[in-house]
């Protein structure tokens, strides 16, 4: 099937200390229409960077090598308006903290309104048409009583209500491609359950093909076809998400899959860590970024940069010691 969205050794630096420094290097990845890549690793891992990137989000100061392509079309040789309208429109983005994102002097249906004003397609939209299609997307997000809801300002709302309206102006035009940044993590467990089933309902419904970041591997694990591990700016290990969960290559991705709590930790088994924090973006890393904090580490690993090893039909890990490759 051919690719919707297209990562090609992707690369993003920023100026540090008068020197350019790598935020990410050398991710590909690929989406296909109707499907969920799930991207997964610490905070400061480049998830986000990589996301910003793809809408050409990131400051002036941020330097971009490489290959984004969304139906066969460059985005970082797309010029700047023909990228606004694809924003919001083709290519839509929930960002991580709704009460941030939304405007809190604009009542909600107001801010969901102003996607549809934003892009009109081939003709100038009426306020009153782009009012109820606001609503329908509220309702269809499961705003309860969404027609008074829609003039609340964001403060009136709950923290999952204000989820629902990032939602709703994310899918209010209908994109292909959602970008979904963190979108369940100041949720409790229960409205973050009632998202992720939106999001899957929204996916079928619409065919849309979805980015989904987060550092949660089991709420990944939920609503994700494929995987995508990152760490220090690389992608460590990917592949079906079923097959990277059973059995996990890197030591980065088996080390965060020991740190989830299970009930043996609830009964007062210590919950498993990760010694050590990753890498400082000005850190100068030959080898291996994981090296000093991994059980696996040989001498070459802190001078050798490890590619991606298949492990399995479509599984690759960036760590030959464990794939038994070196």
């Amino acid at each position: 099937m051919k690719s919707l969205l297209t990562v090609r050794d992707l690369k993003i630096e920023f100026s540090v200390g008068g020197s350019w420094r790598p935020a990410v290097r050398d991710v590909s990845f690929s989406i296909v229409a109707g499907e969920t890549l799930g991207l997964v690793g610490e905070s400061g891992s480049g998830k986000s960077v990589t996301s910003l990137a793809m809408l050409r989000l990131l400051p002036p100061q941020a330097r971009i090598s490489g290959a984004i392509e969304f139906e066969g079309q460059s985005l970082l040789a797309m010029d700047a308006e023909t990228m606004r309208q694809l924003r919001g429109s083709a290519i839509a983005m929930i960002f991580q903290e709704p009460m941030t994102a939304l405007n809190p002097v604009m009542r909600v249906g107001e801010q969901v309104a102003e996607a549809v004003l934003a892009h009109p397609g081939d003709a100038n939209v009426p306020k009153a048409e782009a009012w109820r299609r606001a609503i329908d997307a509220l309702n269809e997000v499961g705003l309860v009583d969404a027609e008074r809801r829609a003039r609340d300002y964001p403060h009136q709302l709950s923290g999952g209500m204000r989820q629902r309206v990032m939602i709703a102006m994310a899918i209010v035009n209908r994109p292909r491609l959602l970008i979904a940044d963190e979108p369940t993590t100041a949720l409790d467990v229960t409205i973050q359950a009632q998202i992720l089933e939106l999001l899957n309902q929204l996916r079928q419904k619409h065919g849309l093909a979805m980015l989904f970041i987060s550092h949660d591997l089991a709420v990944v694990s939920q609503i994700s076809d494929r995987v995508a591990v990152m760490y220090a700016g690389q992608i460590v290990e990917t592949g079906v998400a079923r097959e990277v969960f059973r059995a996990a290559a890197h030591p980065y991705t088996r080390g965060l899959l020991h740190s989830v709590p299970t009930l043996r930790t609830n009964r007062g088994e210590p919950l498993r860590t990760i010694e050590g924090s990753v890498p400082a973006l000005a850190a100068e890393m030959p080898g291996c970024s994981f090296e000093p904090r991994c059980g696996y580490r040989i001498e070459t690993c802190a001078i050798v940069p490890p590619p991606l090893v298949e492990i399995s039909a479509g599984h690759f890990a960036r760590c030959p010691v464990v794939a038994g490759k070196m």
